[in-house]
């Protein structure tokens, strides 16, 4: 579990999912038009989650192109054909999606007394507008489109490390996804880790994560 009774010099974030709702599921009905069943959504859903994560894993492209590939072949593996500007609707979406309830109040608190650090899975033009619906002051804003790379790839946390000049026990992470976040920093050395359960990842044993339901839970563990 994270230590107590410390006081890290940063609070970092993932942004999408875990203080940004990720409200993917209305664009991705729309854009299939009823080409499948709503018996077969569900697997549909977690595939379509699968394969976004392959596409990161390789290397840096724009992430309206990730969504729009990702797209493609999930599709592809129901046989389904390509969509033309599946990747611009999704864009879209991504920067119509608000924080999630419970957010901006206990964000502020955290940001009034620690800096704030956001790493997020996406281009520069969706973090400037994201960012300002959150409610609070960030030290930095870290993107996948300035490293070059997408978590969990090693480079997306070693250029937010490279650019603070900091060091990993530097950080309380909070995250709500396990395999783009919490299992990589882990391996690289993270310690104060806290998962922010919001459904998306099971929270199994063996990464020392500690979990909350809120943020208001990880401001009392930092005596706020």
């Amino acid at each position: 579990m994270a230590e107590t009774n410390i006081r890290p010099k940063y609070i970092s974030f993932d942004i999408y999912g875990t203080l940004i709702n990720f409200d993917i599921d209305p664009t991705t009905r729309r854009l299939l038009d009823g080409r499948i069943s709503e018996e077969q959504w569900p697997t549909f859903k977690k595939q379509f989650r699968g394969y976004r994560f392959d596409e990161v894993l390789g290397d840096y492209k724009p992430y309206e192109q990730i969504l729009q590939d990702s797209f493609d072949r999930v599709c592809k593996r129901w046989g389904l054909g390509p969509t033309e500007g599946a990747g611009a609707a999704f864009a879209d979406a991504v920067r119509g999606w608000v924080a999630h309830e419970g957010v901006p109040a206990p964000l502020k608190l955290m940001g009034d007394n620690y800096q704030l650090v956001a790493l997020s899975n996406a281009d520069d033009s969706f973090l400037d507008i994201s960012i300002p619906k959150l409610g609070a002051n960030f030290h930095s804003v870290f993107t996948a489109e300035q490293a070059q790379a997408y978590k969990p790839r090693y480079q997306a946390f070693e250029y937010m490390l490279d650019t603070l000049n900091a060091k990993p026990e530097d950080f309380l992470h909070i995250s709500s996804h396990t395999r783009y976040d919490m299992h990589p920093m882990h391996d690289m050395g993270f310690r104060n880790l806290w998962m922010l359960d919001r459904g998306y990842d099971p929270i199994g044993d063996g990464y020392d994560l500690s979990t909350a339901k809120s943020l208001d839970e990880i401001n009392k563990h930092l005596g706020l």
